[in-house]
């Protein structure tokens, strides 16, 4: 039909048609001579003489990680029969939107496998803020996450993960990209319908779940649903400043397999009850999948401290240790009676809370938080905060890869530390074993390093 349009109207055909029409031909010929070349490769796996991967544009981005980088799209594998990971259900997905939907759906799918139990999380620039599965809460943490008895009675599991995943951090899930391993229904999409969020990816929704995700930021809320059919490759590519990196995937998943099968300490596997396997899986993948090098404390299913990033182990322990002490302290009888004025944004609570147990306020920061006050409210002092915190207990340590001094394990000590899970291999494990002893901490050896870039 176009063909035909441009003769009638120009008596032939144009150089441009001709060129737009070269193009797919080109391109379609390309597309067969890859499919071929990738099979003998495959075959030859090593000695390929070349790696040929062909992309299909699937929708344009309206820039990738900051405006000033366009153009921008997202792309499929030519010759796959999976396409994309998720198909777009609501909103406009942008570069980093993917990201962190790509990752925390990966997430929440080994968390999911590895537990059996419904799996959440909330990501902020390809690292999770906080993940978790669906473990009932106790009467404080209901105080502290502003949930009824009742209504947290009354939670479905997938609500309930999202809840505590949210809770690990809510300063810094602000405005995250969600991920449930679940079908989310309408009890997770009414506490969704109060965070500030961009998005989620989830493996279905009910429709009256869809119904009230769709209405969030304007209509502009975005939706995700996994394809349940799609089957990763088995080799991943990136390409970085002219290079072409390529390995295979890390697709192992930590199980209970790997938690039982090395304990160094004292005590040995039969200390290890099923809660605390559970902790040690759940923030073993958690770190999988956040920014090296990494460390996470779990307690009772949720992460409660992530620290990614950072060049020094030691370091990436005190500043997940110091999101541990805000966690615990969230519950601290004076943070629960804070006398918020009505109508107070719930963000706003959230982040008067955390720095009111911070309370590094400069003059002009104190007389702002003040103002949210009924009455002004007497400080949480430093021997209060450390009173309360002597009570820490039963948390768990997760590391992306062997801990090489004693300095990690004896800062981590101060907060309520029990076990440690790490991959182990260096030459510091006696060392590092001899210090989880002295603490009465139980640490496992899993074998698996897991640095994620």
């Amino acid at each position: 039909d176009e063909v035909i349009a441009t003769m009638k109207e120009n008596g032939g055909t144009t150089l441009s048609l001709r060129k737009k029409f070269a193009a797919r031909a080109f391109a379609l010929s390309a597309s067969y001579d890859s499919a071929i070349s990738s099979w003998f490769a495959n075959q030859l796996e090593a000695d390929a003489p070349i790696t040929a991967r062909v992309y299909k544009p699937e929708f344009p981005l309206k820039y990738g990680c900051n405006p000033h980088q366009k153009p921008a799209m997202i792309s499929s594998l030519l010759n796959s029969d999976d396409g994309l990971p998720f198909d777009v259900l609501n909103g406009v997905p942008g570069y980093i939107n993917l990201l962190d939907a790509a990752n925390a759906w990966q997430l929440v799918k080994e968390l999911r496998e590895a537990t059996g139990l419904a799996a959440a999380s909330s990501f902020k620039h390809v690292s999770p803020a906080g993940a978790a599965v669906a473990v009932p809460l106790k009467d404080v943490e209901c105080d502290a996450y502003e949930v009824t008895r009742e209504a947290a009675d009354a939670l479905t599991p997938v609500a309930l993960a999202y809840l505590r995943a949210r809770n690990a951090d809510p300063m810094c899930s602000f405005g995250d990209f969600a991920a449930v391993s679940d079908v989310v229904d309408e009890a997770t999409a009414l506490i969704l319908k109060k965070e500030v969020s961009d998005g989620i990816v989830a493996p279905g929704y009910t429709d009256e779940a869809r119904a009230i995700l769709a209405k969030k930021k304007g209509g502009k809320f975005i939706i995700l649903k996994a394809n349940a059919d799609f089957t990763p490759s088995e080799m991943e590519y990136r390409e970085v400043y002219g290079m072409t990196f390529s390995q295979k995937r890390n697709d192992t998943i930590i199980t209970k397999d790997h938690i039982t099968s090395k304990v160094s300490t004292k005590g040995g596997a039969e200390s290890l009850t099923d809660d605390i396997i559970r902790d040690m899986i759940v923030s073993s993948i958690c770190i999988k999948y956040t920014q090296s090098n990494s460390v996470g404390f779990a307690k009772d299913g949720m992460m409660v401290g992530v620290g990614a990033g950072q060049q020094s182990r030691v370091d990436c322990v005190k500043l997940a240790g110091r999101k541990v002490c805000t966690w615990y302290l969230r519950q601290h009888p004076k943070v629960l009676a804070l006398p918020f004025k009505q109508g107070t944004k719930r963000q706003d609570r959230v982040n008067a809370r955390v720095r009111y147990i911070e309370g590094d306020f400069t003059p002009e920061e104190k007389t702002r938080w003040e103002m949210q006050f009924e009455t002004v409210p007497e400080p949480l002092t430093q021997e209060e905060k450390d009173d309360f915190l002597k009570s820490a207990s039963g948390v768990t340590i997760s590391s992306d890869a062997f801990f090489p001094f004693r300095d990690s394990i004896d800062h981590a000590s101060k907060i309520g530390c029990s076990y440690v899970v790490q991959p182990g291999g260096s030459v510091q494990d006696e060392q590092v074993t001899a210090a989880c002893d002295e603490y009465g901490m139980v640490m496992c050896f899993t074998g698996v390093r897991l640095f994620h870039h």
